[in-house]
């Protein structure tokens, strides 16, 4: 079994897999991006997934591990694997401030227009999820990064339920720090 952890960018899925390392999963990672501001426990990513499109053999690396596979690359994996997929989500308005607190921090001054860019990102999730809908040997759980925040020992059980695995749900919950919730929907702040 491969797992799969991935998600619109800024959505969970770097915290996603900082709770599996802890939980007692082995990860697939390089190290390659360092922990910065945006992420100060790291992104936990391996570089060799931007090769999946041309290279999706590559997969075969992460048997019995989890590794971060962005959702634009999710329809790169090729059958033959046994998926279990955890898709992280969260609100569209928090994802674009936090894709713009980044760019900020970084100095950019290139923005794409919120409106824009939530068409495109729903119109890639709607290829995405029917991908995932119809892939054969894949199974996907859904996790909201809002709830995951909320109530980490629920999310927690839900992974360890999915995966079928014992990991270490409380290791996995002490990875979950409310103070790095920095781009909340005002509705969902309280």
């Amino acid at each position: 079994m491969i797992t799969i952890v991935s998600g619109l960018p800024r959505s969970g899925t770097s915290l996603m897999m900082q709770m599996l390392a802890a939980g007692g999963l082995p990860v697939l990672t390089d190290q390659e991006r360092k922990p910065d501001t945006d992420n100060p426990r790291g992104y936990l990513e391996w570089e060799p997934a931007k090769l999946l499109p041309k290279q999706p053999d590559l997969i075969a690396q992460a048997e019995g591990k989890v590794v971060k596979v962005i959702s634009q690359l999710l329809m790169s994996l090729p059958d033959g694997h046994e998926y279990k997929v955890i898709f992280m989500e969260r609100p569209m308005p928090e994802v674009l401030a936090s894709q713009d607190e980044m760019l900020r921090r970084r100095g950019s001054t290139d923005f794409v227009s919120h409106d824009l860019m939530t068409n495109a990102f729903a119109g890639h999730l709607r290829k995405v999820n029917d991908w995932l809908s119809a892939k054969p040997g894949l199974s996907v759980l859904r996790i909201q990064y809002g709830d995951l925040m909320r109530e980490p020992l629920e999310s927690s059980r839900k992974v360890q339920r999915f995966l079928g695995l014992p990991l270490n749900v409380e290791d996995m919950v002490k990875q979950v720090d409310a103070s790095l919730y920095r781009n909340r929907s005002a509705s969902l702040s309280k």
